[in-house]
């Protein structure tokens, strides 16, 4: 008869078999992000209305094994607008059409908090609600800083969301719902701690920085990139400047300063109107590979995809940015 000592380290071998059997080397796991996207306004209405603003997108983003977006709009019946020149408040009917398409959205913009704090918790309610994840934002400090993990075939991936454009008022506090901010030491203590006591295979900051309309990423964009890439980060993926902006590779990992808009109305000139979706292709030694694919946004907000269209791309083997068009990620 077997001891128990013995039973016990066949349970824990055959444990270790399984849980390194889960993902073959040679698997990978496909993330997407999409990049600002705001459901108040004419895409709301076109919600309100029976529409599905995402269906250009539909097969993109169903092709994919998780789906990620910057929720640009605090999604609340409650709250006062702020003294500020543009907010955003979505109506909850919104919320299952983006659950149809997204799996997990970054609260940390600087219009989270365009209705106050009882409209961001509200929020956090309405996504847990329907299920749709959520990074960079909490009900306190603690929980905006704690990561997002996403588990795909055994693979375990961590997204940390910071915004660094004001107003900081809507940081989170201790005891107060907003928004993390991103301190540089806090940022690289969050990227550590997702590994050491979260135990991610990969860590993916998604940053709300830069300048409106500046199509190349500034001093500090390319500084606290690398610091991230330094703590640990696999890649670094950012919105907001409202256009896309330059993309890099750091240490072999990719820096994609801006992904640009996906979904808005009233935007100021052409170069707002296009957008990347940004597709990545995992397994646990990192990126192997990411392209783009050009979203061009008509008046009404809403997004189409351009196949044709050459953006950049970039996979492993070759080890260069390049650009490609993206037909072959479209399905008709």
């Amino acid at each position: 008869m077997k001891t128990l000592l013995q039973c016990l380290l066949l349970s824990f071998f055959l444990a270790t078999k399984i849980a390194s059997a889960a993902m073959p080397d040679n698997e990978s796991v496909s993330i997407l992000f999409a990049g600002d996207i705001v459901l108040d306004d004419l895409p709301g209405e076109a919600i309100k209305n029976g529409k599905d603003p995402f269906a250009s997108f539909a097969n993109i983003f169903a092709d994919a094994d998780i789906r990620i977006a910057n929720l640009e709009c605090v999604v609340a019946t409650t709250g006062d607008a702020a003294d500020k020149n543009f907010t955003f408040r979505a109506h909850p009917r919104t919320l299952p059409v983006l659950k149809r398409h997204i799996d997990a959205v970054s609260l940390a913009n600087n219009h989270s908090g365009d209705y106050g704090r009882v409209a961001f918790a509200e929020m956090l309610g309405l996504l847990d609600k329907q299920q749709i994840g959520r990074f960079g934002g909490g009900h306190n400090l603690r929980e905006a800083h704690t990561p997002l993990i996403i588990e795909r075939k055994g693979l375990r991936i961590a997204l940390l969301g910071y915004d660094e454009f004001m107003p900081r008022s809507f940081e989170a506090d201790a005891n107060a719902a907003g928004v993390a901010w991103s301190e540089d030491e806090q940022v690289v203590a969050d990227i550590r701690l997702a590994r050491s006591h979260y135990k991610a295979d990969l860590v993916i900051p998604f940053m709300h920085w830069g300048w409106e309309n500046e199509h190349t990423s500034g001093d500090r964009q390319r500084q606290l990139a690398r610091i991230m890439i330094d703590a640990g980060a696999d890649a670094v993926v950012g919105s907001h400047p409202h256009v896309t902006q330059d993309v890099e590779q750091y240490h072999g990992k990719p820096i994609i300063y801006s992904i640009g808009n996906f979904m808005m109305d009233a935007l100021d000139n052409d170069a707002q109107t296009k957008g990347w979706v940004l597709r990545m292709r995992l397994t646990r030694d990192g990126v192997q590979s990411w392209e783009t694919v050009l979203a061009n946004i008509n008046p009404l907000g809403i997004p189409s995809p351009n196949p044709h269209a050459k953006t950049p791309c970039w996979n492993k083997k070759d080890n260069q940015i390049t650009t490609c068009n993206s037909q072959g990620l479209i399905r008709n």
